[in-house]
């Protein structure tokens, strides 16, 4: 079993600048895991602000990118979990989640939590075949 860290433009060197002890992909074993992401403009790598909804979409661009870079993509994904500051945002979320997902759903948990030490309300992990 081998493992490889992805490098991932504008997020991977971020994480790195802000000192969060982690990476932002991992392949291994034919499976890639993309970490908890949050609503990261993956252009200019600020936060995006807004309501849940806006977010919600900004969090999933990013981990399409993510998937992108280790040479996957939503179709290969199996398992979400989508992390959230209040779960009176589950309604909304999955509307801008069905449309990333519009079929094909992957096995997802909803968790609320109680916040991050940023400015979002959502995080969101997955894991794909490779």
């Amino acid at each position: 079993m081998k493992k490889e860290i992805i490098e991932v433009p504008v997020l991977s060197p971020l994480m790195r600048k802000l000192g969060v002890p982690c990476n932002s992909v991992t392949r291994a074993n034919g499976f890639v895991f993309v970490s908890g992401t949050p609503p990261i403009d993956m252009v200019n790598g600020k936060i995006v602000h807004g309501d849940i909804e806006t977010q919600t979409d900004a969090s999933l661009n990013a981990v399409r990118l993510c998937l992108e870079a280790a040479g996957t993509s939503f179709d290969n994904v199996v398992m979400v979990r989508v992390y959230a500051s209040n779960s009176g945002f589950y309604n909304a979320i999955n509307r801008v989640y069905q449309r990333h997902f519009p079929d094909n759903f992957p096995s997802r948990t909803f968790v609320p939590v109680s916040g991050w030490p940023m400015e979002f309300d959502i995080e969101i992990e997955m894991m794909a075949l490779a």
